[in-house]
């Protein structure tokens, strides 16, 4: 018996999680698809940046990452390596070089936090869970077809078959993901040249790797800690031969002992994963029904966290667009302007990744380079741009307008003071828009009488504010001004008769 549901999503990564729960505040009847029977416990991602984070935060989820923060400060204390202790001046690093100060920044309180994937996953899941979003596990998306009226998606699990006719499928499948195959995206890039192995061990001498963080030697590089027995290695040789072979405790131990020229032995391994630099980027994020989001859109190294900062913010600019399609209430070419924000932002971070491997590689040419872009990293100017292309604070979305406030995604920031005292990110957490209103009230008697979707906020001070769900701002107002807000409200908030809206 076939299902009808407005959206499939194929994956129940955070990217998926958070397309789902976006979509679940937006109204819309959301089953996700997870060919895993469990969540990975794998370690991956061991901090995520402060966009993926500012994404959480507005959906509720800011305490789960404080006290997520809270038991990875913990377990770095064990292992010596507490990062609240040192004081530092720097928080990030390009290619390894651990140069970005944060006197540099224009915004330095937003930042990464030691937040690990699985805790991040574990956050979204109770998440989901709360919004009573339908996640089936175990079950495999193994064919769908697009029509007219949307897309039929076939699945199978250990206890049968299924068919879900949904309006719209969402592939996030990872970096292999079998809805960008058989929906026939391009996926153009460079092949692999390298090899990264992630790993939990248990060393029989770790100080001979000391100090902490990252070193690049004859044979690659490597960094030990600041998680207890974590190691990350780089080998420039190619990729390996199979990377579904199962990684083992003599294999961590011979590669690091090339890459560390140090005399150490593995004497356990508690897990270990291996991939690539292989980058590529899909040429559009959406065919017809279809639609790509995280890796099953662009892969590349995982240097600086950049997966996860990359993948949850498409997940948070694609929900409230899809949403407000799929409710009727704006037109189906909304959606273009997801692949018209969204690649532009991946396009530069694969550029960022290729450019940070180019500069780690274990040769003088290399080596060169790697030098002058550390003395360039003393200029306020370069270590800010450095920065915020490794934190992502420098996406702003082409939104047209003259205004530089227009089309960059907004921190958290108090609203009010006092005993009422509300934030910013308060007044997002059911997914609506938002206006910090500084003209008085013309600009919210405008907002009222146009829709529902947007909250509004009088403020005391200026520039008066349209804020997406995304934390986009999609319009600034000079001084007292209401110019250029109707037209904002129309391109992002409010259907027109003939506009194309579905009904």
């Amino acid at each position: 018996m076939k299902t009808e549901i407005d959206v499939v999503i194929s994956g129940a990564g955070p990217v998926g999680l958070l397309t789902a729960i976006e979509l679940a505040l937006g109204g819309v009847r959301v089953v996700v698809l997870e060919r895993l029977a469990a969540a990975s416990l794998e370690m991956k991602a061991g901090g995520l940046g402060p966009l993926g984070l500012e994404a959480l935060q507005r959906r509720g989820m800011a305490t789960a990452i404080a006290a997520a923060e809270t038991r990875s400060f913990a377990a770095m204390a064990q292992a010596g390596a507490d990062p609240r202790a040192k004081g530092s001046k720097y928080s990030g690093h390009f290619a390894g070089l651990s140069l970005i100060r944060k006197d540099a920044q224009k915004e330095p309180e937003r930042h990464s936090r030691p937040v690990d994937q699985q805790a991040l996953e574990a956050m979204l899941a109770d998440r989901a869970h709360t919004l009573g979003i339908d996640v089936r596990r175990a079950c495999e998306v193994t064919r769908f077809v697009q029509q007219a009226d949307g897309v039929d998606v076939e699945w199978t699990s250990p206890a049968g078959e299924g068919l879900i006719h949904c309006a719209y499928l969402v592939g996030c499948d990872g970096g292999r993901s079998f809805v960008r195959k058989m929906a026939g995206f391009d996926f153009p890039g460079t092949p692999p040249t390298s090899t990264f192995y992630q790993a939990i061990a248990q060393i029989d001498h770790p100080e001979r790797l000391a100090p902490m963080g990252w070193r690049r030697t004859s044979g690659g590089i490597f960094s030990h800690g600041p998680f207890p027995g974590r190691l990350v290695m780089i080998e420039f040789a190619g990729p390996p031969e199979d990377r579904q072979v199962p990684v083992t405790r003599e294999e961590i131990e011979d590669v690091l002992r090339r890459v560390s020229g140090a005399d150490v032995r593995v004497k356990t391994l508690e897990s270990g994963s291996r991939w690539t630099d292989n980058t590529r980027l899909v040429d559009t994020y959406r065919k017809g029904r279809v639609l790509l989001a995280g890796d099953a859109a662009h892969i590349h190294t995982p240097l600086g966290g950049h997966g996860l900062s990359l993948g949850l913010p498409d997940a948070v600019n694609l929900g409230w667009k899809l949403a407000a399609v799929i409710r009727g209430e704006m037109p189906e070419s909304l959606l273009d302007t997801y692949t018209a924000e969204r690649r532009p932002v991946a396009e530069a971070v694969l550029t960022n990744t290729l450019a940070q491997m180019a500069i780690m590689r274990p040769d003088p040419q290399a080596g060169a380079m790697r030098d002058i872009i550390a003395n360039l990293m003393q200029f306020d100017d370069v270590n800010r741009f450095i920065g915020e292309i490794m934190s992502g604070l420098s996406v702003r979305y082409d939104l047209g307008s003259e205004s530089d406030d227009a089309g960059r995604l907004i921190g958290n920031r108090p609203i009010s003071h006092g005993d009422d005292g509300i934030s910013l990110y308060d007044l997002m957490q059911e997914g609506m828009g938002v206006l910090l209103d500084a003209t008085g009230g013309k600009a919210s008697k405008l907002v009222a009488a146009t829709t529902q979707r947007v909250r509004c906020m009088t403020v005391d001070t200026g520039p008066s504010l349209l804020i997406r769900p995304d934390a986009c701002i999609a319009w600034a107002g000079k001084e007292n001004s209401t110019d250029g807000l109707e037209e904002a409200l129309r391109r992002w908030f409010i259907p027109t008769p003939d506009n194309g809206a579905m009904v």
